[in-house]
């Protein structure tokens, strides 16, 4: 038998460099804590744009093997040593953008069978037993064909984890999707306006381009990771083809050049089990822990 940690927290995102920006300093924090933080990444993001010059020779499986360093790269960053690719490694492949051809591709992750990928992800969800899974919202925060599919095969998979016969099944007590109140990033923007001129990008993004905005009264969760910005800052400059972080490490940009801010509080909404909200100074009754109202505990597995 094996015994697990007594908080254990599963993430599921569609590419590497996803979860550094989404969540790097939320799970650097966990891990930190002595979570178990396990995170499946669906492709290697083989169709990914290339930022710097000297890197953009490197196309299709050349480039996700790339990848998959970066992503090691960004995990020792994190802390994080269990992180997996969905089915193994190479199995779904990038989808590109939406609407492109490279869609139609048979072997691409927006064309896999939803059961049979969200098969896979419930067998890691038996294995790992996590407290709270993060996952991205039905438009997969912001269209992206992998983003959706990762939404569809990481809800389905909590679905068919809870209902396996094998060992009892498991079911998530927490399903979060990640976002970003609207009032944070027009702030965080504002000021980004006014440090332009002392960044390396050119313009600025808008608050439309970052994934996952909503209204803030959709916001049940708030983590914040301040003590683990420079661990977050990192992971993302470990995904150095896809992201260009800048001096001071507040601000990023991806193959776009458009200015971003780098969040270092992240954001949830509970969409599934009770949230346990803060009134406490600074709370703005929300969760400031995403196990609130979770009875941890060890498990053992065989």
């Amino acid at each position: 038998m094996t015994e697990l940690p007594a908080r254990r927290l599963l993430l599921v995102h569609a590419h590497p460099d996803d979860e550094s920006i989404n969540n790097g300093a939320t799970m650097a924090r966990y891990a930190a804590e002595g979570a178990r933080v396990t995170l499946v990444t669906c492709t290697l993001g083989e169709r990914g744009e290339v930022i710097p010059p000297e890197l953009r020779h490197l196309t299709g499986a050349a480039l996700g093997e790339h990848r998959l360093r970066e992503l090691t790269d960004a995990m020792a960053a994190l802390g994080v040593g269990d992180f997996r690719l969905l089915g193994g490694v190479g199995r779904y492949g990038d989808s590109g953008m939406m609407g492109m051809a490279d869609n139609d591709d048979p072997g691409c992750f927006w064309q896999a069978a939803v059961d049979e990928a969200a098969t896979a992800l419930a067998e890691v969800i038996l294995e790992v037993r996590p407290q709270v899974v993060v996952a991205y919202d039905d438009n997969g925060g912001y269209g992206h064909p992998d983003h959706i599919q990762a939404h569809r095969v990481a809800l389905r998979a909590v679905d068919f984890a809870a209902g396996a016969e094998a060992g009892g099944g498991w079911s998530v007590p927490k399903v979060y999707y990640n976002r970003v109140p609207r009032s944070v990033a027009e702030t965080a923007f504002d000021r980004l306006r006014e440090e332009l001129p002392t960044l390396p990008f050119g313009k600025s993004a808008a608050v439309a381009d970052v994934p996952g905005v909503v209204d803030d009264d959709r916001i049940t969760t708030a983590i914040d990771g301040t003590a683990y910005a420079p661990a977050k800052a990192a992971a993302m400059r470990a995904h150095a083809t896809q992201i260009e972080v800048a001096p001071g490490e507040r601000y990023f940009a991806l193959s776009n050049e458009l200015a971003q801010p780098l969040f270092t509080t992240e954001y949830y909404e509970l969409v599934r089990g009770e949230p346990v909200r803060d009134s406490g100074p600074g709370a703005q009754n929300r969760e400031t822990d995403l196990f609130a109202g979770v009875e941890a505990g060890n498990e053992e597995v065989a």
